[in-house]
């Protein structure tokens, strides 16, 4: 029959093929090698400057109590009387009295901070879920020296490795504050998620 005929001889040309394979065009973009350099400077200053590059708010603390005292400071500058927060211990601290769509910000962890890229890595394995980081109108993100990672490769290998077998239903990589550029191309923030994202990063 014509059909057989045809699928036999595409399955012949397969073979050749595979018995005469043509090398990658780019052997070292993938697989053991990176296609990005190692990183030349301490991770903490590498998140720093792309986070505010990405118009991301960045803020370095020593411990816990200067971040808590930084936070609260901020919320005060602001103005903000109503904060979401779901993830212990912090909403003992900053309180969780105001409905996400009604408040002034939300304030979460984070799973990782990937360097590279200046971005919070989040997931639904989270107290916070998967809206409060996006459906505020801030974000305010705590996290911790020790989930510094350098590139987007090393953090899902960690999310990975931290939840063997039983992966998220959602991990979200978050870079700066939302934007759009799809308004005669002019770049706009805050247009479907938060317009200012704030990260107070805790040596430890």
């Amino acid at each position: 029959m014509a059909t057989s005929a045809a699928k036999e001889n595409i399955l012949k040309r397969i073979r050749q093929a595979l018995s005469n394979p043509v090398a990658l065009p780019f052997p070292q973009s993938e697989g053991a090698h990176s296609m990005f350099q190692p990183a030349t400077d301490d991770l903490e200053v590498i998140f720093a400057q792309q986070f505010t590059r990405l118009l991301g708010k960045f803020a370095f603390c020593t411990n816990e109590k200067e971040m808590v005292l930084q936070v609260q400071q901020l919320i005060i500058e602001k103005k903000w009387t109503k904060i979401h927060c779901t993830e212990s211990p912090w909403k003992e601290i900053f309180g969780n009295s105001f409905n996400l769509a009604d408040c002034d910000a939300s304030i979460t962890g984070c799973e990782l901070l990937v360097s590279r890229t200046g971005t919070l890595v989040m997931s639904s394995a989270q107290q916070s879920g998967r809206t409060e980081s996006v459906y505020a109108p801030v974000h305010i993100s705590i996290a911790y020296t020790s989930q510094l990672v350098y590139d987007v490769r090393d953090a899902l290998q960690s999310v990975k490795d931290k939840y063997a077998g039983h992966m998220p239903s959602l991990i979200s990589f978050a870079t700066g504050p939302s934007r759009t550029a799809d308004i005669e191309k002019t770049l706009v923030t805050g247009v479907h998620g938060p317009k200012e994202v704030y990260c107070f990063l805790v040596d430890s």
